[in-house]
């Protein structure tokens, strides 16, 4: 049994296998998934697990570049927003429009159980050295 780390196999295997610049999506529940995109759903109940849950464990195990979310987000879920922006990550922002046509092309979603507006972020994979 895999004694550290993340135990979802799929979240394990995702992160292992981004390469620079890839880009994976830490999205809420309501967030569409475009067909042909890996979905990794972890949505329990409304609320559970939470976007922030979600993107703390992801970010214990990833190098994160830059982080892209949804220009609403900085008005319209300033809890989320609030926490993010302490993160010294590069943060740009996008209409939520436009990150829903970008989560085309990326690697996977990781669904959580976020019913909040806005609670979605596209981290870019950076590297160690």
């Amino acid at each position: 049994m895999y004694k550290t780390g993340i135990l979802n196999s799929e979240i394990s295997k995702l992160l292992s296998d981004l390469g620079h610049t890839d880009q994976i999506i830490i999205a809420d529940c309501g967030l569409p998934v475009p067909q042909g995109v890996k979905k990794i759903d972890l949505a329990l109940e409304f609320g559970t697990p939470s976007f922030l849950d979600v993107f703390h464990l992801i970010k214990k195990h990833m190098v994160i570049e830059s982080m892209t979310i949804a220009d609403e987000m900085v008005s319209d879920n300033r809890a989320i927003y609030s926490q993010l922006v302490t993160e010294n990550i590069n943060i740009t922002t996008k209409s939520h429009h436009d990150l829903k046509v970008h989560s085309k092309n990326v690697k996977a979603v990781i669904r959580t159980g976020e019913a909040t507006p806005y609670a979605n972020a596209i981290l870019t994979s950076g590297v160690l050295f």
